[in-house]
């Protein structure tokens, strides 16, 4: 019975349409061995990133009291427009933007150079990804192209340009602790992307960041 069926076996591997079949679904997972080779290699994954621009605080040149307040959250102002008035004083934008943050304390004392409103200028927006530097940091460059999505549009795909890679690691401080283990230093890596193309895209989503360095 057993040497019936390895004969079968046998007589099957020769069939040239069993040996087609083979043959087409060997292509097929060498193909797709190949695919995720080249979506793999030569890219950098970095998923803690997020959408974000240079935060602009405005304020006071002289000390006083907070007597109006012009703006609320989420205004979109132009440039040189009015946003406070302390004491005597009036606050205004020195240029276009948005609104993300206002102290809306009335009679609030507050001295030169604190801040009573803080706004973004939109084309400023870019992705800011924290990479550890063992994870391929020293693989990206300015310049490399890179690809992002957020998590507020699933699974739609950005394309940026590396702007920025950090010169000098997150923490700042001094670190203390009883492992031998070195610590892990984080670095921020910058990507521009032509704002005017993705308009949906706003401060503080949440992204995830793929950076091509072949």
């Amino acid at each position: 019975m057993e040497t019936t069926t390895i004969t079968k076996r046998q007589s099957i591997l020769k069939n040239p349409i069993a040996q087609s079949i083979a043959g087409a679904v060997l292509v097929v997972i060498l193909f797709i061995v190949f695919i995720f080779w080249q979506n793999n290699h030569g890219t950098v994954s970095i998923e803690n990133s997020n959408i974000s621009a240079p935060v602009i605080n405005l304020s006071a040149d002289t000390a006083g009291t907070l007597n109006a307040l012009y703006v609320k959250e989420g205004d979109k102002i132009s440039a040189n427009l009015p946003v406070a008035l302390i004491g005597t004083d009036t606050v205004a934008s020195k240029q276009d933007g948005i609104v993300i943050g206002v102290q809306n304390n009335i009679g609030e004392f507050f001295a030169p150079g604190v801040s009573v409103v803080s706004m973004i200028h939109p084309a400023d927006l870019e992705v800011v990804g924290s990479i550890d530097e063992n994870k391929g940091l020293s693989k990206i460059k300015v310049g490399q192209e890179a690809t992002f999505t957020v998590d507020a549009y699933g699974n739609k795909t950005y394309v940026g340009v590396v702007d920025s890679v950090g010169e000098t690691s997150n923490n700042t401080g001094v670190l203390f602790s009883i492992s031998d283990a070195r610590p892990i230093e984080t670095f921020n890596v910058k990507v521009r992307f032509d704002v005017s193309k993705y308009p949906e895209l706003k401060n503080g989503m949440s992204a995830k960041m793929t950076i091509y360095t072949r």
